[in-house]
């Protein structure tokens, strides 16, 4: 990541430059991160191709300034972390859904990162509402954070009995729960960006994918509450998790939403893809 690349993503998320990559720093980049970089799956509706190259990661995030899903978001944001001094591992994880199963290999991405002053810890800018700040990666009792109360879990068996994760990796996989209700597992092998390619292409294409199904454009909000931007629905939710919802009519206030309240300049609407089914 070249020095002009980190200077204009520091500015972006308001933050200045960190003398050293310490715990706290860490703590503050995660949630400038959450409450500017909008969580977004625009470009599968807009017919944009998702191609997960750091340059190109970059160039959406720096250039066009926009959001992205969780392997743009955290790819983008563990380029971040390296070039300031961090160690960071990017990690598989899936996604528990309903009944408990879990989602495809490569569902989604999360970031070990390690700091100066000791221990590692969870940062995952790239999951919509979860927790605000990273959670210490060896902790394993309840971990209190403005999004709910985590907890990092040596894994047990999903719905059908199966442990998540390859061989080798099965009995170090981990649970995250948030809530007491498991969110997804991680595997702890360390991997590169490529080879999250297989997941996001999954989740661009497939009619499974609830990404393809929907539109979702969402942050959280300076006071810890998150506005989202479902298609053309307007969702307003406090910290106390008090809902204000509306409907939203023509392209022109759409779009004035999307500029005003999550910083993107679109020039079309985007409308859910149709689907043929299958897949």
């Amino acid at each position: 990541m070249k020095p002009a690349q980190v200077d204009a993503y520091l500015r972006r998320l308001g933050a200045a430059y960190p003398a050293w990559p310490t715990v706290e720093v860490l703590r503050e980049l995660h949630l400038r991160h959450l409450r500017t970089v909008p969580f977004e799956n625009l470009s599968i509706h807009l017919g944009e191709e998702i191609v997960l190259e750091e340059e190109r990661l970059l160039h959406k995030l720096l250039d066009d300034r926009r959001g992205g899903f969780c392997y743009e978001l955290n790819g983008s944001f563990a380029a971040l972390l390296t070039a300031l001094g961090y160690e960071v591992s990017l990690l598989a994880a899936r996604v528990y859904g309903e009944g408990d199963r879990l989602g495809i290999p490569y569902d989604h991405m999360a970031l070990r990162v390690r700091t100066v002053d000791g221990g590692d810890w969870l940062a995952d800018v790239g999951f919509g509402a979860h927790s605000h700040y990273p959670l210490a990666f060896g902790e394993r009792g309840e971990q209190t954070d403005p999004g709910g109360t985590f907890r990092i879990a040596e894994a047990g068996p999903d719905a059908a009995g199966v442990r998540g994760g390859d061989v080798s990796a099965r009995a170090a996989d981990l649970d995250v729960l948030r809530d007491g209700r498991a969110v997804y597992r991680l595997e702890l092998r360390p991997r590169v960006l490529g080879d999250f390619v297989a997941g996001a292409w999954w989740h661009s294409t497939s009619p499974r994918s609830h990404f393809r199904r929907s539109l979702v454009c969402s942050r959280l909000t300076d006071d810890g509450g998150r506005i989202t931007l479902s298609g053309r629905r307007l969702t307003l939710t406090a910290p106390g998790g008090q809902r204000e919802e509306r409907e939203l009519g023509a392209d022109d206030e759409v779009l004035e939403v999307y500029r005003d309240r999550f910083g993107l300049g679109l020039a079309r609407v985007p409308e859910v893809r149709k689907t043929d089914g299958s897949g």
